[in-house]
């Protein structure tokens, strides 16, 4: 970094000073907390991380220094709900991947969908294919014979999440995922390959196999629930 760009000594001692302004918050947070979930204690928590994280970069960028601040990066938890109490409406907000294993499987069987239609042509290319399939079939359909259609399951996670009041029809439909909130999220499931991973680690190959699938299936059980949800999403 040229010395032109580099902070000067008085932004350093200036985000020193916010640092330790923002200790100072986060433990009068603290001492006024009135459950685990104080939203006053998360939003002091996150002033904190940021001041520090700002200190650290303006320190090195200056003097080549560093500080011992380990800041928490993202993780599976969710912040503390901060909808309504009653809320008067929901919205669920699925995403589940694939990945194309067999993409003559898919151009197959979506041809197949297009001869039932009439179209003696039927789509040529992978992208049309995908196409065809997911305007036939329900996004829960697809899911459960994602092999038959040459798909391989990736990850997938469900959000509900909690609202005073339904939207307007039309709203959001041009940019339907842009205001999911996570301190609304009300319930989540995830499924991924990589909890099974993280089990093998922590108990050894073969245990907990049963716990591991009923959480799967839950998870399942809840995005077939919410099916109408998904298709409307997906169109």
């Amino acid at each position: 970094m040229s010395d032109a760009a580099q902070p000067t000594a008085a932004e350093v001692r200036a985000a020193a000073e916010a640092v330790k302004t923002a200790l100072d918050r986060h433990l009068a947070a603290v001492e006024r907390r009135t459950g685990d979930d104080d939203s006053g204690v998360y939003e002091a928590f996150n002033a904190l991380a940021a001041a520090a994280e700002t200190y650290d970069e303006l320190l090195y960028d200056r003097y080549d220094e560093v500080t011992p601040f380990e800041i928490p990066g993202a993780d599976d938890k969710l912040p503390p709900y901060a909808g309504p109490d009653e809320p008067h409406a929901l919205s669920v907000l699925i995403r589940r991947d694939y990945a194309v294993a067999e993409p003559r499987r898919l151009v197959a069987q979506a041809r197949r969908v297009a001869d039932l239609d009439h179209d003696e042509d039927g789509p040529r290319s992978t992208a049309a294919a995908l196409g065809v399939l997911f305007g036939e079939y329900e996004p829960d359909e697809i899911a459960s014979r994602h092999k038959e259609f040459g798909l391989e399951e990736g990850d997938s996670t469900l959000w509900v999440t909690a609202d005073g009041d339904l939207p307007e029809p039309g709203e959001w439909l041009a940019a339907p995922f842009d205001q999911a909130d996570p301190e609304r999220i009300v319930c989540r499931f995830d499924i991924s390959s990589v909890f099974d991973d993280e089990d093998d680690e922590d108990h050894g190959d073969g245990e907990d196999d049963g716990d591991a699938e009923d959480g799967e299936e839950t998870a399942e059980e809840a995005a077939e629930a919410s099916g109408a949800g998904e298709a409307g999403a997906a169109r």
